[in-house]
């Protein structure tokens, strides 16, 4: 099905991993359509409760294959036709992404990072804003996610010096959630990603949903929405199950339901 990427099922997660080790796991545009319709497809199978996002061989991804782009294209086209509906429906998936860092996140492909929803890197990975090195302003949601991440002035520096940021140091500014040894990375990736795709993933969803529109919300309106949200988790199975298990003195066993 897929040309880029690759895409495995097991244990209710889904694992995502860009193909193009020989050329660092660029983008190109049909690496973009093929992400985009493997997220389409995690969102209509119920049985995929969180989702792994990684790069093959020794890079997450290097960013745009410049070999692949007319130069003589509208680039802000190129976003709208290529990144930005990926970027979108990752945002829109109401399961939890992964992204797995395990080598240089640069560019496009710093953005993909950073439009997970946990960023884990191995001791090997790195971050760089590569745009302004071509005369280019970051995109495919970085200004948006980096900011809120990190704050506008490390943004700002970030964006504009261009500097690499090692692993550790993305780990002290909130880039990563967690940083892993290479020598046990997969078993960590594989054992967050359980932890994960176990819990109570219709709350998750409504967790992601809410956060994203609570940048754009009075307080009053945010409490409203929470209400409604709180309506639909309180009448799910997995929160019968809390309940059932609080009573038990037992630990829950959530379906996603």
């Amino acid at each position: 099905m897929f040309e880029t990427i690759l895409y495995e099922e097991r244990n209710h997660i889904a694992w995502v991993t860009l193909n193009r080790p020989d050329k660092l796991n660029a983008f190109t545009m049909q690496m973009n359509h093929e992400l985009l319709n493997a997220f389409k497809q995690i969102s209509k199978n119920d049985n995929v409760r969180a989702v792994v996002l990684t790069g093959e061989g020794r890079a997450f991804c290097s960013g745009q294959d410049l070999g692949d782009v007319n130069h003589d294209m509208d680039l802000g086209d190129v976003l709208r036709k290529g990144y930005n509906p990926m970027i979108q429906q990752m945002a829109n998936l109401e399961k939890p992404i992964i992204g797995a860092i395990n080598g240089v996140a640069a560019g496009a492909g710093f953005s993909l990072a950073l439009a997970c929803d946990f960023r884990i890197a191995s001791e090997n990975a790195s971050f760089l804003e590569a745009f302004i090195h071509v005369g280019l302003i970051p995109d495919s949601g970085n200004l948006f996610y980096l900011p809120r991440l990190v704050g506008h002035a490390k943004a700002l520096e970030l964006a504009v010096l261009g500097e690499k940021v090692k692993a550790d140091k993305a780990l002290e500014l909130g880039l990563v959630t967690k940083l892993f040894p290479a020598a046990t990375w997969e078993d960590e990736v594989e054992r967050f990603a359980e932890k994960l795709s176990s819990m109570p993933t219709k709350a998750i969803g409504l967790i992601k949903r809410y956060l994203y529109q609570s940048w754009d919300t009075e307080l009053h309106e945010m409490l409203e929405k929470e209400a409604y949200a709180q309506k639909i988790a309180g009448q799910s199975e997995d929160h019968q199950e809390g309940l059932k298990a609080f009573m038990e003195k037992r630990k829950p066993v959530f379906k996603g339901n």
